[in-house]
């Protein structure tokens, strides 16, 4: 993480500033449903199957109507192009939901 990203993080850390977020970017439609109350900051830091780490991505959960809608804001500054991102995004990802479901707060459908 690079030192421009320490008052971002710290700024997406407060949940009045996710729920502002989600209503400014979100279709009413979408954020109605939502219960901005409920926002809980989940887990950002994770360890790969190869023991490397992942940390400081910033994950919020929220009720939406009978379910939890995961919010996952990746904020990452690069001095240059990086062609790769797409690739290192879903990786992201992918150590994100590995990491819901070993929790229990996601439970995959049989």
């Amino acid at each position: 993480m690079t030192d421009s990203d320490h008052p971002y993080k710290r700024l997406f850390s407060h949940p009045r500033m996710i729920a502002d977020l989600l209503l400014g970017f979100l279709e009413p439609e979408l954020t109605d449903t939502c219960d901005l109350d409920t926002l809980t900051r989940c887990n950002g830091s994770y360890v790969t199957d190869d023991l490397r780490e992942r940390e400081d991505d910033i994950i919020w959960k929220v009720a939406y109507g009978d379910r939890s809608l995961i919010v996952y804001l990746l904020i990452e500054f690069q001095s240059k192009p990086d062609y790769s991102i797409p690739v290192r995004i879903m990786s992201y990802m992918a150590l994100l939901w590995q990491d819901l479901i070993r929790t229990g707060i996601i439970v995959p459908s049989e």
